[in-house]
């Protein structure tokens, strides 16, 4: 462009103010920081806390009770341990007397064979309404289901599934 080309378009347009820039910047918001540091830390504690053994004095009360065929490998057993199968039946035997108990118990196990069921919550109580002040039905369950061969493991329930009272069992199919 030459001279009289800048002359001849600032006539014709008149009198400007000059502008810093010609853009209009929307406002945008900052996204939120994310932790990522203390995200990964609590992921870890979580980590360490499942692969730890459970100590059975973080129980509610009682003992812990522990099975497990020859044959299962320890990764099935410690996901059993910490729930992280998906409970598809329940039965709660707790206040029966023991043959009522033992009954239902084998029936119910029948029941979830004939359905295909993998892993079940047996709820046995914890002994704490017996004559004694301890658990008659969590012994005799503990024997029971040793015994049967469509048991493949079982271990006391995390406490808010009842903790000591009641215990995750893992079916053949």
């Amino acid at each position: 462009m030459d001279a009289d080309d800048i002359n001849l378009f600032r006539n014709s347009v008149g009198p400007v103010r000059r502008i810093k820039h010609d853009q209009v910047l929307p406002a945008r918001k900052r996204p939120k920081p994310v932790p990522y540091k203390t995200l990964a830390e609590n992921r870890n504690v979580l980590t360490e806390m499942m692969d730890g053994d459970l100590d059975p004095a973080e129980l509610e009360t009682g003992d812990e009770l522990l099975f497990k065929r020859v044959g299962i490998q320890h990764k099935v057993f410690k996901k059993l341990r910490s729930g992280n199968f998906s409970v598809e039946a329940q039965i709660d035997l707790h206040g029966m007397t023991v043959p009522v108990a033992k009954t239902a118990l084998n029936t119910f196990l029948a029941e979830c064979r004939n359905k295909n069921r993998k892993c079940i919550r047996v709820i046995h109580g914890k002994g704490m309404g017996s004559r004694e002040g301890k658990p008659v039905l969590k012994n005799k369950v503990n024997h029971w289901l040793r015994q049967r061969r469509d048991v493949q493991a079982f271990c006391s329930a995390r406490p808010i599934d009842g903790g000591t009272g009641a215990i995750y069992v893992l079916l053949s199919r």
